[in-house]
């Protein structure tokens, strides 16, 4: 199952690139992948199958990570209203959606603060 990592980066252009080509030549693939600039740093959220090989492949380069998280992701539909759907959802169990962003394969990938209760909801294994 895939898994979130988060890194800090510097805000300068070819930071990211540097991110794809230190990840793609140790075969690594990103499914996902969602960042903001703010002030003079980036954060990068990236979605991928191995999370313990792709951080020490990152650390190994000079990439820091400032961690690690089990997100929810779900298959959707692309059309309106899925993502009202699904937040009402998590919204009337009470969980709270602190990250989100769309993967390959039109997936949706969720942070909760309650996972467990999260799949439940919305009836992932």
């Amino acid at each position: 199952m895939p898994k979130d990592l988060t890194i800090i980066l510097k805000d300068h252009p070819g930071i990211l690139a540097m991110v794809g080509e230190t990840l793609g030549k140790a075969g690594v693939n990103i499914e996902g992948i969602c960042g903001m600039a703010f002030e003079d740093k980036a954060i990068v959220h990236i979605l991928v199958q191995d999370i313990v090989k792709t951080r020490q492949i990152l650390e190994a380069n000079q990439i820091p990570v400032s961690g690690g998280l089990e997100v929810l992701v779900l298959k959707v539909d692309d059309q309106p209203s899925t993502l009202r759907k699904v937040a009402r959802q998590l919204a009337n169990a009470g969980v709270n959606i602190y990250l989100i962003y769309l993967a390959t394969a039109s997936r949706l990938v969720i942070g909760v603060n309650d996972i467990e209760k999260a799949r439940s909801i919305l009836k992932l294994k």
